[in-house]
């Protein structure tokens, strides 16, 4: 850290010094109570991240670091951890499983980082190499971490039409589950259409959670233009069929 930064660091750390002693607000919270909000800066952080909104990356970085440093300070108050301790903690964790760059062991890519790093996670005592994914994750960050994570003791498949054919099988298991009427056997097969979906989207080195996220916004941003569209001509979408919306609909993603 520079001291450039590290003034900046320790400046925020007495501001929060300060609020947890004077503000009435701060005084009343609680890791439980800041729980919550810390889901929401996090996400509020991803938007920026899959808008490549540098601005709001960099607030929303910030707001981050302030949820760190409050833990952080009521962890020390409830004798737990002191901040200091949180810093070094993750910097010995880096320098153990980054041996490549603080030992002697040699890798040709990233691939082997990742196995190795899976490796020096089992010596922690880590019982599974699935184990370290939360399990409040969003189910297709999930998805894709847990594929992620097996890969790296080699279960996977060598290419993408390997991956494709797997797809193709799970959706014909779904149609047969559609056919049988089995409502529970149907949701069983389409989330097994969903996890090899994210799957092929791996092998095309494609974020299949960002791809979602930025058709919903595409989907918002063309829908919201139907309405106005609609209001524009006097209507309503509410009174209008399926085949004036789709009209207007294909004239918008014609633009």
């Amino acid at each position: 850290m520079t001291t450039t930064s590290a003034v900046a660091f320790e400046r925020l750390i007495g501001i929060m010094d300060d609020l947890r002693e004077k503000c009435p607000w701060d005084k009343k919270q609680t890791i439980d109570t800041l729980r919550q909000l810390t889901i929401e800066e996090t996400y509020e952080l991803a938007d920026s991240i899959t808008g490549h909104d540098w601005k709001g990356i960099k607030e929303e970085l910030g707001d981050l670091l302030l949820h760190i440093v409050f833990y952080a300070k009521i962890g020390t108050e409830q004798n737990q951890f002191t901040l200091q301790e949180v810093i070094n903690g993750v910097c010995e964790k880096l320098i153990f499983r980054h041996p490549h760059i603080y030992g002697d062991v040699k890798v040709n890519d990233e691939e082997d980082v990742k196995r190795n790093w899976e490796k020096l996670k089992m010596k922690e005592g880590k019982e599974s190499v699935l184990s370290g994914v939360p399990k409040s994750l969003p189910a297709t960050v999930k998805a894709m971490r847990l594929q992620e994570k097996a890969k790296q003791v080699g279960f996977e498949w060598e290419n993408k039409d390997q991956v494709w054919e797997k797809v193709e099988e799970e959706e014909n298991e779904l149609l047969e589950a559609i056919a049988s009427g089995n409502q529970v056997h149907i949701e069983e097969e389409l989330g097994d259409v969903f996890f090899s979906l994210i799957n092929f989207a791996r092998f095309l080195q494609v974020d299949a959670e960002n791809a979602l996220e930025k058709t919903n916004k595409k989907f918002i941003s063309r829908f919201t233009k139907m309405e106005a569209a609609a209001k524009e001509d006097g209507k309503s979408l509410q009174h209008m069929t399926l085949e004036e919306m789709d009209s207007i609909w294909n004239k918008i993603k014609q633009q």
